[in-house]
């Protein structure tokens, strides 16, 4: 067993000692805090990591904050592939362990795993001061030392947006409109403008538009002033965009859209929607012009695509565009604060979204053990 002690570099050792082993997680709706975390040794094959940034989800991650995601009250048959109505097994239940979107250094190995110690690793692990992985893992997943460690944040979200340009099948020279210009949307429309498209960016949020217009955008609509689609289809000759790709989770956007795609052409769904689709009208535009809409989400890769593209794929090229510079990451981070002010973060993020692009998590100094909810004092899970 080999680790980084506090001799070789004092930083860590807050870890290992001074520090728990901690979580975030969601207690309840709108309620997150810290959870302590029991600790083993390592086994063979097997290496620790110290978290050092982790980014917060505006998507997912708040559907859970917010009690709105369908695992939480539905459970996913996974045998048919359904959502079933069982109150008493919901997939998951309160309290739920937030985060995907990490970077780590090896601080410790385990037998097997040498030449990985002080290795900084991206990946997925939730927001956690310390995390057991494999080797493996880790060695498919290590961000070069040149590059920004901050970039590592960004591996699994910058894997959705790569999907989602994927199933929009972008040609050379066409135009794609992207609805909602978060995180996600940011990245879409950098890489469809790297795909040879003319972009066009839509969002209500003045801070999402700027930050378009400052990498790149040429194209950015205020949907707060309406008539979206008309404007779309004046910039294209009354043709419309060969593709739209929606990426704000919102209905009404979805259903603008539709009105904003040409002919016969595509529009992806890429956003997580909640609830009804009350602002969604099927029998207009999307009836008239024979839209094809696609969604798009991680789990899986368009039909034509899984003989050659996998998730590692997705992750692996997503990472090395951003390490060559091709896909700008860091005027998207609005918010680097200690993880300790987790709760904060995500009352921001929850009652003034327009505020916020990328919100990180700095688990550098760990996280104060007054604030930490020991082991003996947690409630045990629920059934599931």
């Amino acid at each position: 067993m080999t680790r980084i002690d506090e001799q070789t570099n004092p930083a860590v050792a807050t870890t290992h000692g001074a520090w728990p082993r901690v979580k975030v997680a969601f207690s309840g709706p709108r309620a997150v805090g810290f959870l302590e975390e029991a600790d083993r040794p390592l086994q063979r094959g097997e290496v620790r990591y110290r978290t050092l940034f982790s980014g917060i989800s505006a998507g997912t991650e708040l559907t859970m904050y917010r009690d709105t995601n369908p695992y939480l009250h539905k459970r996913w048959d996974t045998r048919q592939r359904l959502f079933v109505s069982d109150p008493r097994h919901e997939s998951i239940a309160y309290p739920v362990t937030a985060g995907y979107e990490e970077i780590g250094e090896v601080v410790e190995v385990g037998p097997g795993a040498r030449n990985l110690l002080g290795s900084r690793v991206y990946g997925t692990w939730g927001h956690r001061t310390v995390h057991i992985g494999t080797a493996k893992y880790a060695r498919e997943h290590i961000l070069p030392p040149d590059v920004d460690p901050l970039f590592g944040i960004f591996s699994h979200i910058g894997a959705i947006a790569l999907n989602g340009v994927l199933d929009a099948s972008i040609r050379l020279g066409e135009t794609v409109a992207v609805f909602g210009l978060g995180v996600v949307g940011q990245l879409v429309a950098q890489l469809a403008k790297l795909s040879g498209a003319e972009v066009i960016g839509v969002d209500l949020v003045p801070l999402r538009l700027e930050t378009a217009r400052r990498l790149g955008i040429a194209h950015t609509l205020d949907a707060g002033g309406g008539a979206v689609a008309e404007q779309i289809k004046r910039l294209t000759g009354d043709r419309g965009a060969d593709v739209c790709i929606e990426a704000s989770g919102a209905a009404a956007a979805l259903h603008e859209a539709i009105r904003a795609a040409a002919y016969s052409s595509k529009v992806v769904a890429l956003g997580f929607f909640q609830g009804a689709a009350q602002s969604l009208y099927l029998g207009e535009e999307f009836h008239h012009n024979r839209i094809n809409l696609v969604c798009s989400q991680i789990s899986g890769l368009a039909p034509d695509l899984q003989h050659r593209w996998d998730r590692a794929r997705l992750v692996r090229t997503f990472m090395a565009l951003a390490a060559q510079g091709k896909v700008a990451l860091r005027p998207l981070i609005t918010h680097l604060l200690p993880a300790a002010e987790a709760p904060r973060l995500f009352q921001l993020l929850d009652e003034r979204p327009a505020e916020v692009l990328q919100a990180v998590l700095d688990f550098r100094e760990g996280i104060p053990a007054a604030l930490v909810t020991p082991l003996a004092e947690q409630a045990p899970p629920a059934p599931l």
